[in-house]
């Protein structure tokens, strides 16, 4: 995909989640909306380069537009890394710059790296130099711990943009390093969607994507009306995927159907039958399909019989079908 059809692409991203946003869950994303991009769990430059590429890289075809996320901090891994992610085949290739979890702290990645400026800048140089086509992005946050983040932020951005990152995705809230945990730092720190909007205002040419507490396609629309670039939602999107991805292609792309929770697990059927004929397990693929009834009547059988059955080893579609009946009587029942 060229550049500007991944910016356009970009109006709307799936945040990377460790743990979450594997290949079974970004094709179901997929499956959802045909325009959303998606992002990889993050992966550290040194595992691209000395790890099982085909266990850590491979994807569906049908992924695309396919970002991966990338750790590190070290310019010429994170360059080798670059050219092997290119050779895979994805469309993007963002730097983490906005984790503050122990792992990437003690590994001098992540939002740690918010306070070397100089040194992202010469990462992202580096990953530049060593990109044909694949575009190179960045994420990070407002600020660190006692930061002034709108005095902060715009001296990172300005760098950033010197260094040639051209689109960036910014979390509205500061990291805190010390005294919460990273669990926390997704909730505790107060979101100031305002800041990102002033820096869109001061860096008109770098395509803004706002990140943090976004809930549903209302709070996109928003986002978007205000004059951000981009909006990346994270935790609703995997918790309740049909609510809000279902009308993104519609709503923010301007093509497409609106596809109900029963229509994307008829989609999904002949996907999981080819994963489990490949000797997969079906909890690998439906442990992300939980939400896909959530807030509807019958959401809570649909959890309930996916959770005692699907973890079996002689598990195969049929536990899904089943659950799907359970969920279209639950739903007669309460019309």
């Amino acid at each position: 995909m060229n550049k500007d059809g991944l910016k356009s692409s970009a109006t709307v991203s799936v945040a990377p989640m460790m743990d979450w946003t594997d290949r079974h869950c970004r094709y179901l994303h997929r499956t959802i909306s045909k325009n959303t991009l998606l992002y990889t769990e993050m992966l550290t430059a040194a595992a691209i380069v000395n790890g099982d590429k085909s266990k850590l890289l491979d994807f569906n075809e049908a992924e695309h537009p396919i970002a991966l996320q990338m750790g590190g901090s070290e310019p010429k891994l994170l360059a080798d890394a670059v050219r092997i992610v290119e050779k895979w085949g994805y469309d993007e290739v963002n730097l983490n710059v906005g984790c503050p979890s122990d792992r990437v702290k003690s590994g001098s990645f992540g939002v740690v790296l918010m306070r070397s400026p100089h040194l992202v800048a010469d990462c992202i140089k580096a990953m530049l130099d060593a990109s044909q086509n694949v575009e190179i992005t960045l994420k990070c946050r407002i600020g660190v711990d006692e930061d002034d983040p709108y005095v902060i932020l715009p001296d990172f951005i300005e760098k950033m943009q010197s260094a040639g990152v051209g689109r960036l995705i910014i979390h509205a809230r500061k990291a805190w390093l010390q005294g919460i945990s990273p669990k926390q730092n997704r909730n505790l720190p107060p979101l100031d969607y305002n800041l990102i909007f002033k820096m869109k205002e001061m860096f008109p040419r770098m395509h803004l994507t706002i990140n943090g507490g976004i809930q549903d396609i209302g709070e996109i629309k928003t986002h978007l009306s205000n004059g951000i670039d981009g909006v990346m939602i994270g935790r609703s999107a995997y918790h309740n995927p049909v609510h809000v991805l279902q009308k993104v292609d519609c709503e923010i792309y301007n093509m497409g159907v609106v596809k109900t929770g029963f229509e994307i697990v008829e989609v999904m059927l002949p996907y999981i039958e080819r994963h489990l004929k490949n000797g997969g397990r079906l909890n690998q693929i439906t442990r992300h399909m939980l939400g896909i009834f959530s807030a509807q009547p019958g959401a809570k059988v649909w959890r309930r019989k996916i959770s005692e059955q699907a973890y079996k080893k002689d598990a195969d579609t049929d536990v899904l079908i089943n659950a799907l009946k359970s969920v279209v009587l639950a739903q007669k029942d309460s019309s």
